[in-house]
């Protein structure tokens, strides 16, 4: 399915962000990006448990919709960047408000459970 049909078929703008940012790993790629450009194993190292696959097709998923922009380097071996494109900084706020949210919760008992 295009992103255009995607745009056509979803009426609710709260689920059209998720159906973007929402898949295994996609929030934490690009609370990563946050940080500055990265390459495949500094995500490999900052995501524990997450394959080099699963990666591939999240950082594949986030530049097919306009986030992340892949830049690969004239070197030999090929070096390989990743970096928020301006559309994927328009999610700062709702990263903040994640992260401020987060750390109320995780300063609450009900997080001890």
């Amino acid at each position: 399915m295009s992103v255009k049909s995607q745009c056509l078929d979803l009426e609710c703008p709260v689920q059209f962000v998720l159906t973007i940012i929402g898949s295994k790993w996609a929030i934490l790629i690009l609370r990563e990006l946050f940080l500055g450009n990265r390459r495949t194993h500094e995500f490999l190292s900052a995501l524990p448990g997450i394959s080099t696959k699963t990666l591939t097709a999240r950082l594949r998923e986030l530049e097919s919709y306009g986030l992340v922009e892949r830049r690969v380097f004239p070197e030999v071996p090929p070096r390989v960047e990743y970096s928020l494109t301006d559309k994927g900084r328009e999610i700062q706020p709702i990263m903040a408000a994640l992260h401020a949210v987060g750390q109320q919760w995780m300063s609450q008992e009900v997080c001890v459970r």
